[in-house]
């Protein structure tokens, strides 16, 4: 059964779309971009900035959805700039240190209010989790 999910810690979505969805145990999570949960701007700084306020974002999504970041069993990564993949991998290590998620990355010509990077993430709840939220 699809039941959308917010949490009011994270920021709220900027348009009209979920902030997640879950659907049985399977958490799925919008495009996080770098926003500041407090202030609702956009955090603008290096590319390891950036991809820092992004996975906590989400790490706050999956987490008051019941889940852990060791439970992310895929995520999508879009970066406006390849070349940053490098320091872009950098601080997503720190988030996944162990049995990583399956990933995907692209170069997107053009990212939500220009930011440098957006993720989205597929994520599988502790059994009951995603029917007690």
């Amino acid at each position: 059964m699809k039941r959308i999910f917010y949490s009011d810690r994270a920021p709220r979505p900027k348009g009209p779309y979920s902030q997640a969805v879950i659907n049985d145990d399977v958490l799925y999570v919008s495009g996080q971009i770098p926003i500041d949960p407090e202030t609702g701007l956009i955090v603008r700084g290096t590319i390891e900035e950036e991809t820092e306020a992004v996975l906590e974002n989400l790490k706050i999504i999956v987490e008051d959805a019941g889940g852990r970041m060791s439970d992310v069993l895929k995520v999508t990564c879009y970066l406006s700039d390849m070349d940053d993949f490098d320091r872009f991998n950098t601080v997503y290590r720190k988030y996944f240190p162990q049995r990583p998620p399956a990933r995907t990355t692209i170069q997107a010509a053009r990212l939500p209010l220009d930011v440098q990077i957006e993720i989205d993430a597929i994520v599988a709840l502790p059994r009951g989790a995603g029917s007690k939220r």
